[in-house]
């Protein structure tokens, strides 16, 4: 029998994976919600009724303690481990629970929030395949500056969205600038929009660029050529 209780090594081991949305065995697409920090699953699913989509099923991993990792998404990798293998674990079982379902990772969408956008994209780098898309608000790609990135794997076109303001106190400008170029370079078709002025939070259009993505993953036939247009 599988041991689901938290250990040092995989703090994020038998977590829960809420849902919402169709069943996962009825849906037809689906989209992954990763919370920040000091936040949980159920804050994810409130955006559910903003990017309600008939025929997605949400899945919203909780990280333990409701953090992912203790420190900065800046700061060296190692301080930041186990949590990011943890996360990443779990991530990877959420995945799973999609594709055992019968929806492919073709139709399904890696979204996250601050603590869970750097998570989000850091797998999606680490990665690299043809997913849905991948939605990063306020977030980067984990690591002090000096990290190597050197991922391998192609994002095969994955329509990818970063947002985040020029201001934010927990992100720098200069790491979301990087974030998309690196995403780039693997294949992503990155739009960035940066908000002046804004605070560490999601707005409106941030939104609807995730949901402008998620319309064409509801096609029975194969989803076409990734579009981002805010609707």
């Amino acid at each position: 029998m599988a041991d689901d209780t938290q250990s040092p090594r995989d703090p994020h081991h038998g977590q829960p994976i809420l849902t919402a949305g169709e069943p996962l065995n009825q849906a037809l697409a689906a989209m992954v919600m990763v919370h920040g920090r000091g936040a949980s699953a159920e804050d994810m699913l409130l955006f559910v009724d903003h990017l309600a989509h008939m025929g997605f099923a949400y899945l919203a991993p909780q990280a333990a303690d409701h953090s992912w990792y203790p420190h900065s998404f800046l700061a060296p990798l190692t301080d930041n481990e186990p949590g990011i293998s943890s996360g990443f674990a779990l991530l990877t079982r959420t995945l799973a629970q999609i594709t055992d379902a019968g929806i492919p990772l073709e139709r399904t969408i890696l979204l996250g929030f601050s603590q869970g956008a750097c998570l989000t994209l850091e797998y999606a780098a680490r990665h690299a395949q043809r997913y849905g898309g991948v939605v990063g608000w306020s977030g980067g790609l984990i690591g002090p500056d000096d990290t190597p990135r050197d991922y391998t794997g192609s994002l095969a076109g994955v329509p990818i969205f970063l947002g985040c303001s020029d201001v934010d106190p927990h992100v720098p400008l200069a790491r979301v600038d990087l974030s998309a170029e690196v995403l780039r370079r693997l294949g992503g078709v990155v739009t960035k929009h940066i908000y002046p002025k804004m605070a560490h939070t999601v707005n409106r259009e941030e939104i609807a660029f995730a949901k402008a993505m998620m319309a064409p993953l509801l096609s029975r036939e194969d989803p076409p050529s990734p579009f981002l247009t805010p609707r």
